[in-house]
């Protein structure tokens, strides 16, 4: 039997947990049957559900399922819920009412607590099974269950990081997989575009929406909030629906441009049909649905456009909360925040045409920021120049052999090369590292040994470490070092320098916005490692929970954000070395100072840097945040709705492909004509002619 015939024959609904109580019926809400036909195909292992509110999913997909296997074909459940409290909420409106509502689940399922039930909140035993609620934010109960069936109600609320042990979704589902016959399900609102496991769970499925009839033209689509219009009344001026007519709401067809009422609206869903916009996945079944199919009375048009306009006028007064909203729960879809900033296709395209490792024309220092991983460290080096414009010289990573936890890997050695080290410049010889900044946040041990032990060379090495504070500086004076302090650092006669995370990034992101030359620019070559843009923007500011709806920069879904943050510790580098107070002549003296090295310098004063040793190359292919071809990501769907009049329209996305054009030509002003168009052996020719060599 299938979950969808159990449920139109043996469950019922009560009166607390719906206004239509009785007999269960399908019929309302016909996209739940192919809901629970994926749930039933032995062949699909894991079902998504990227919703809106109102969209039946816990009631009418996932309790149906749950119930019936109670049933019929009994075995130990797992549900995973945001907080406690939304274990009770479910326990107290959705599981218990029904249980007692249906007959044949009453006599199998005992919903008290008293200890001769042997129940619990959180555990229910059924014959041949229970039901265990666990809460994302205790890792003990996730850790301790193993189940063929698991699940997960809201995976955008709850924990990515469970106490230091890792992410409660995913914990949960490990718990599942050495079970042949397991069946993982999700079902949540997104929230933030980038930040939104639903959205990226349904990214990788088959990617199922819903096709509805019109009943004008017989043509069929999916339903979208942009279809949906009303009257307007011109000098009617309302105070939040201006000119605006809510209670005319009517859905406006796009095949044929003739509008539906709700009751039009209704009768096309119920002839509903899916399609599988990725047919080549077969193991994941994903659903897209929102609150325009529903029939319920709280879904009517009139009330969702006055829900809209009402957002719609708070954004306009420049509080985003209510169409965060709306957009989240009515369109069940991920907001993007706007802010100007450009896209990972953007600052491709401004990829300029300078070559790896030399230093541009207008560059003349060099600071580097190092990330330390458990098996490589990740490396900026990054030139400045008047204004704090600057140019990228290097991003990658080099491996370490057995872990940087051990000072004696060759991964420090290599480093050393990179940081006691010269660079080509297309002026002079060649120029110094001014300063090193690595974060010592993990693998302290290593970190502050390689610190300490490379004092005194030439290069102001530094031991940095990210403040948590939203509203710390950029920069401020370390401590002075207190032997008789207890810290490692201390001990060591080492001080620490603390960076301001957050106030970094947020330089960075305005930074970027900046095109051409100038202060405050910055550049990177054509050549650069692929993966370069996707983490320079592997995080945006969004309102955080833990800190109180603060805005915070939080990393994207899936990606990687090493470059971002070498990025901050190499600018932390040139603040600390006080560049942002530099007047134009102490600009100059600097200069003058690297040409006069530049005539003294001999043999000793540094291994020329013309290659860096990173025993790994990262192809376009291979990126974590990719899946498959590159020029086949697809791209999380977003709703188009009517703009405040501040905004400018969201640019269309594309997809991608590596850059091989060298069309992008570096913008830097009056290069001496010698450096252009030249190969770097070329350049390093020349520069060993004028050197003597």
């Amino acid at each position: 039997m299938s979950s969808v015939e159990w449920a139109n024959k043996y469950r019922f609904m009560a009166p607390e947990q719906t206004a239509r109580p009785g007999k269960y019926k399908d019929a309302p809400t016909p996209w739940i049957k192919y809901m629970l036909a994926a749930m039933d195909d032995p062949k699909v292992r894991k079902i998504i559900c990227l919703k809106s509110a109102q969209a039946a999913w816990t009631d009418g997909a996932w309790n149906n399922y749950l119930f019936k296997r109670t049933h019929l074909e009994p075995c130990p459940v797992v549900l995973l819920f945001p907080k406690e409290k939304t274990i009770r909420k479910y326990r107290d409106q959705k599981y218990d009412p029904s249980i007692r509502a249906t007959p044949v689940l009453r006599e199998l399922v005992d919903v008290s607590t008293s200890k001769s039930s042997g129940n619990r909140l959180d555990f229910i035993r059924f014959p041949g099974g229970f039901l265990a609620l666990a809460a994302s934010n205790a890792p003990d109960n996730i850790k301790s269950l193993s189940a063929p069936v698991v699940a997960v109600e809201e995976p955008d609320d709850c924990s990515s990081d469970v106490k230091g042990q890792g992410d409660s979704v995913a914990l949960l589902e490990q718990r599942a997989k050495s079970f042949p016959n397991r069946k993982v399900i999700f079902g949540g609102t997104p929230t933030i575009k980038g930040h939104s496991r639903i959205a990226e769970e349904y990214r990788h499925s088959n990617q199922t929406e819903f096709l509805v009839p019109c009943h004008h033209c017989g043509k069929s689509h999916v339903l979208k909030w942009e279809y949906v219009a009303c009257d307007i009344q011109p000098g009617r001026n309302h105070e939040i629906y201006g000119d605006y007519l809510p209670d005319t709401a009517y859905y406006l067809a796009p095949c044929c441009g003739k509008p539906w009422s709700d009751k039009d609206k209704n009768r096309n869903v119920k002839k509903l049909v899916p399609v599988v916009n990725k047919p080549e996945i077969k193991d994941t079944v994903g659903f897209y649905i929102n609150e325009l199919y529903s029939p319920f009375d709280g879904s009517k048009l009139s009330v969702l456009m006055e829900r809209y306009l009402k957002a719609l006028h708070k954004l306009n007064q420049g509080d985003e909360s209510e169409m965060i909203s709306f957009v989240n729960n009515t369109c069940g879809e991920a907001y993007e925040y706007k802010d100007g900033s450009p896209g990972v296709d953007e600052i491709r395209d401004r990829l300029e045409d300078y070559p790896e490792l030399v230093v541009p024309y207008n560059g003349l220092m060099l600071t580097i920021g190092v990330d330390v991983q458990d098996d490589r460290l990740a490396i900026v080096i990054r030139a400045w120049g008047k204004g704090e414009e600057s140019w990228l010289i290097w991003w990658g990573e080099i491996l370490a052999k057995a872990g940087v936890s051990d000072v004696n890997d060759p991964v420090w050695d290599e480093l050393d090369r990179i940081v006691f080290g010269r660079y080509p410049h297309v002026r002079f010889g060649s120029v110094p590292v001014t300063a090193m900044h690595i974060d010592s946040g993990d693998n302290t041990d290593a970190v502050y040994h390689y610190v300490r032990t490379r004092q005194g060379r030439g290069v102001n090495v530094r031991a940095i470490k990210g403040s948590n504070d939203l509203e710390r500086a950029i920069t401020t004076p370390p401590k002075k070092i207190d032997l008789s302090a207890t810290t490692k650092a201390s001990k060591l006669g080492l001080q620490v320098w603390i960076v301001g995370v957050e106030k970094g990034k947020d330089l960075v992101s305005e930074r970027l916005k900046l095109t051409g030359s100038g202060s405050g620019r910055m550049h990177a070559y054509k050549d650069v490692r692929y993966d370069y843009p996707d983490q320079l923007l592997g995080e945006s500011k969004i309102p955080s929970r833990k800190h109180g709806g603060k805005k915070k920069w939080i990393k994207r879904s899936g990606a990687r954000v090493e470059a971002l943050d070498c990025e901050n510790y190499a600018m932390h580098g040139a603040r600390t070395e006080r560049i942002h107070l530099w007047s134009p002549e102490r600009w100059d003296q600097f200069e003058a100072g690297l040409m006069q090295t530049d005539l003294l310098s001999g043999e000793d004063e540094g291994e020329l840097i013309t290659e860096i040793h990173c025993e790994r190359t990262v192809e376009a292919e291979s990126i974590d945040i990719v899946v498959g071809d590159v020029a086949e990501t697809v791209e999380p769907k977003q709703t188009q709705f009517p703009q405040p009049e501040s905004s400018k329209p969201k640019p269309k996305t594309r997809t991608f492909k590596p850059q091989t054009s060298t069309r992008h030509q570096t913008d830097r002003p009056n290069p001496p004509p010698a450096a252009a168009g030249k190969s770097v052996a070329d350049q390093l020719a020349e520069l060993g002619r004028r050197m003597g060599g």
